[in-house]
């Protein structure tokens, strides 16, 4: 470790929570060189849905591999890419409804946000951006604008122009409608509010602290977009894949975004792999306008492909990725009843959830005695003040109970020590 500490950059950062070598790793299984065996409730940062080294997918890898198929193909057509393509809109849009084109771009969640700003800009005419309070959209120069984090628009050198930030759903509390108060500025010509090219959101704020917007919100910004001509670009790249329940994140809402951001766990294998969804008329892109070397991640194709075939074909894993979730919000509830909603308020939907800590230290202190424990868990929030649970979503309900376990005992023993030193 030694040798990593003094030669990798600072910007490091997972290094830093967990300080480990790991060589090996399996479904929700971490394993260290000492021999040391950690469950994993982070999951890449929600970019291994279906585990460590998924069985079906490194099959189909393998057998791609050892028959020389294309590696690097730029934007080329391929078996692998083509195979992808006719798997993801027979299995996964034609059934909900969706027609998007898709466009690929390299290899990262905030490429694929880069684009569809761009785009946005692009089809519209103007340069304003819409995004909200507490959102997380990547952290190159037109993702990092659209990013309401203090630390990460801090690192950026140069002024952030072109967005203006809104209240999500419940920033003011339950009771107002942050929804009503964007209308009013974008229809006051004297508010200062420019008309926006697009609106920018994500219908589970991961990053941001596991804020769940309403079915009504996000219904109700669809309406305020169509009402005020401005496109909706919805970022799944974390929510998406399965995370959520659906394997939209915004399917429970019934809407359709005009613009859908895809990464993370689209590859299925933890490889790199980024997509645009976009409406057929908003195609206006000239050959080449945005481009990139590694657009065309072939190996990423052939697993892509691999775990829509293998999970989505039917009900049968949707269905226990909602139990599982059944059994997360219960537990996580529990422990948040068991203090109090002073010390602890449950966050997220589906299998992307937590818990709402006092104060960042608190949650911190938190992980880092599940990191002794064997468990592998992050935080999230303005303030890190929120245990994230991101387990892969093929874990056992045994290995899944087996985590919650370990964090209750952590948060218990933390607690007493709270109350200790308090009294």
């Amino acid at each position: 470790m030694e040798l990593l500490k003094a030669t990798e950059s600072q910007v490091r950062v997972y290094s830093r929570a967990f300080p480990m070598i790991f060589n090996r790793a399996k479904n929700a299984h971490l394993y260290a060189e000492d021999g040391r065996e950690y469950l994993d409730f982070l999951a890449g940062a929600g970019s291994l849905n279906y585990g460590h080294n998924n069985d079906e997918l490194k099959k189909a890898l393998i057998e791609y591999i050892q028959s020389d198929g294309v590696s690097q193909g730029l934007d080329l057509w391929t078996t692998a890419k083509h195979d992808f393509v006719e798997a993801y809109q027979n299995i996964i849009l034609k059934p909900r409804g969706l027609d998007y084109k898709m466009q690929f771009t390299g290899p990262t969640g905030t490429n694929c946000v880069e684009a569809a700003l761009k785009l946005a800009r692009k089809v519209k005419g103007r340069d304003g951006i819409i995004s909200f309070t507490n959102g997380f959209h990547g952290v190159s120069l037109g993702a990092v604008a659209t990013t309401g984090n203090k630390n990460h628009r801090g690192g950026a050198g140069v002024p952030l122009s072109s967005v203006e930030f809104m209240p999500y759903c419940g920033y003011y509390g339950k009771d107002i409608d942050t929804i009503k108060m964007m209308d009013k500025l974008l229809s006051d010509n004297s508010s200062g509010t420019d008309l926006p090219a697009a609106v920018i959101v994500e219908a589970i704020q991961g990053e941001g602290g596991l804020n769940a917007a309403s079915a009504e919100w996000l219904q109700a910004l669809a309406k305020l977009c169509k009402k005020h001509d401005i496109l909706l670009i919805l970022d799944d790249i974390q929510a998406g894949n399965g995370r959520s329940g659906d394997f939209f994140s915004f399917e429970a809402a019934g809407i359709v975004p005009d613009i859908v951001t895809v990464s993370k766990s689209l590859s299925g294998y933890g490889l790199p792999m980024a997509l645009v969804l976009l409406k057929p008329e908003l195609d206006i892109w000239n050959p080449g306008e945005h481009n990139g070397t590694f657009r065309g991640n072939n190996m990423a194709f052939i697993t892509a492909r691999t775990a829509i075939e293998t999970y989505w074909q039917d009900d049968a894993f949707q269905n226990e990725v909602r139990a599982k979730s059944e059994i997360l919000g219960k537990r996580l509830k529990a422990i948040c009843d068991q203090y109090g909603p002073n010390q602890f308020r449950l966050k997220g939907r589906g299998m992307m959830r937590g818990i709402a800590c006092a104060s960042g230290e608190l949650a911190d202190r938190i992980t880092t005695l599940a990191f002794e424990r064997g468990l592998i868990i992050e935080t999230a929030g303005p303030d890190d003040e929120v245990v994230k649970c991101l387990m892969p979503l093929t874990i056992s309900e045994a290995d899944l109970n087996k985590g919650l376990d370990l964090l209750t005992e952590c948060v218990s023993e933390i607690m007493k020590e709270e109350m200790s030193q308090a009294s």
